[in-house]
């Protein structure tokens, strides 16, 4: 249910409930878990961080379950090292249209339809997937400013090997020439010797520390305030090297704010993910200046550098940058500006992010995703009466 769009909703049908599909195992000679796909990974982090394993792979948010990070094939801070999750997956028990239970491994087109599918060929009921060995429950992070949106690309193409997990924040509003100044926020996992003396080193408790208020009126995000919280965060986020975070600060920051988004106000907010691929660095910029002129209000603006994708054929990511938006929906003209952006995304190649859509159209996710007709071949073949639906396969003509 943690998806921004439409992927988990379903007017005039059920919606599965799969979240008491919790069982785990984890072979502690390998790192190999079997997991059921109702398990969230902030519960499966709460047990394989102080046995000395961490997931391969984890979104900004640590409450969505194993079944839907295999369903967008989620990515996250470490995609240019280690792409996004299907790549870790080993097999996966699928419940098909004919109530059939499956296992299906990589060597499956069904299991490529399925990794990046949004739940559309069937009910996965249990993954296992390859884990990644850890000395502590820290990370050391090097912080760096840079001055606008070249310096930012050039600095993330030419260190990001250096890191597993890489970030950059924008400034969006900032202009002239600090348009697109940033805060890169890079990353390993740090070593017994690294931690303070006196640290419990796969000590692994995260918990919620602020709650938004029940209600928040419209328009408490605006040019103004978000540009003041900008200006101090840039300037808060001094140049570091080696500080020592604890897992949850670093990779879910956004889950120590209890009830986050209602801070948009009852309007909500549009989540906008694009990536276009290396080489397309103009249509990046072409946006971030766009949005920038217009003085748009994202609060958090993140960029990332893609390595290669899964074979997945619905999956989102590919070699290159993707920027994520957070904009409120109470906007004027934001129809009619993305509608602009998503032309720019198709023209240089690119694609929009099913687990954050909520508007494309199913003509745009054809040219978006060309291998879309041999998805739908196999989801036919699995699913021949279209049982598993959603709204936003309904919208998208999927």
């Amino acid at each position: 249910g943690r998806a921004y769009g439409d992927a988990a909703q379903n007017a005039g049908g059920l919606v599965l409930d799969c979240t008491s599909l919790t069982s785990w195992s984890l072979d502690e000679s390998t790192g190999l878990v079997t997991a059921g796909a109702g398990l969230s990974l902030h519960d499966l982090m709460a047990a394989l961080v102080p046995r000395g394993w961490f997931v391969p792979v984890t979104p900004g948010t640590r409450h969505v379950t194993v079944g839907g990070a295999v369903a967008a094939d989620v990515h996250g801070k470490n995609h240019h090292v280690d792409s996004s999750f299907g790549a870790h997956v080993r097999s996966l028990t699928l419940v098909t249209a004919d109530g059939e239970s499956r296992t299906v491994t990589p060597a499956d087109e069904l299991f490529w339809a399925t990794a990046g599918g949004m739940g559309l060929t069937g009910v996965i009921v249990e993954a296992v997937f390859q884990c990644v060995p850890i000395e502590t429950s820290r990370v050391r992070v090097d912080v760096e400013r840079t001055r606008d949106l070249d310096h930012t690309l050039e600095t993330m193409t030419a260190t990001d090997d250096r890191y597993r997990y890489t970030v950059a924040w924008i400034d969006l509003l900032a202009s002239g020439a600090r348009m697109g100044r940033s805060v890169l926020t890079r990353g390993d996992h740090a070593s017994r010797a690294e931690l303070p003396r006196g640290t419990e080193p796969l000590a692994f408790a995260p918990r919620t520390r602020l709650k938004a208020p029940p209600w928040a009126p419209n328009g408490l995000l605006n040019p103004l305030t978000v540009r003041a919280f900008n200006e101090a965060w840039y300037r808060r986020s001094r140049p570091a090297t080696g500080l020592i975070q604890e897992i949850g600060p670093f990779f879910h920051p956004l889950d120590f704010v209890e009830g986050w988004n209602r801070v948009y106000g009852s309007n909500g907010f549009v989540q906008y993910q694009f990536v276009v691929p290396f080489g397309e660095e103009a249509t990046l910029r072409r946006i971030v200046s766009r949005l920038s002129a217009e003085g748009v209000v994202s609060f958090l603006t993140v960029l990332k550098r893609f390595g290669p994708g899964t074979p997945g054929m619905l999956s989102f990511p590919m070699p290159g940058w993707t920027l994520a938006l957070d904009i409120p929906a109470g906007r004027a003209g934001l129809a009619r500006l993305l509608r602009e952006f998503d032309g720019w995304v198709m023209e240089a190649g690119g694609r929009l992010y099913l687990a954050k859509d909520s508007r494309m159209s199913a003509r745009d996710l054809a040219v978006m995703y060309p291998r879309l007709d041999e998805w739908r071949k196999i989801r036919q073949e699995a699913d021949p009466a279209g049982v598993f639906r959603s709204d936003l396969a309904r919208r998208l003509e999927l």
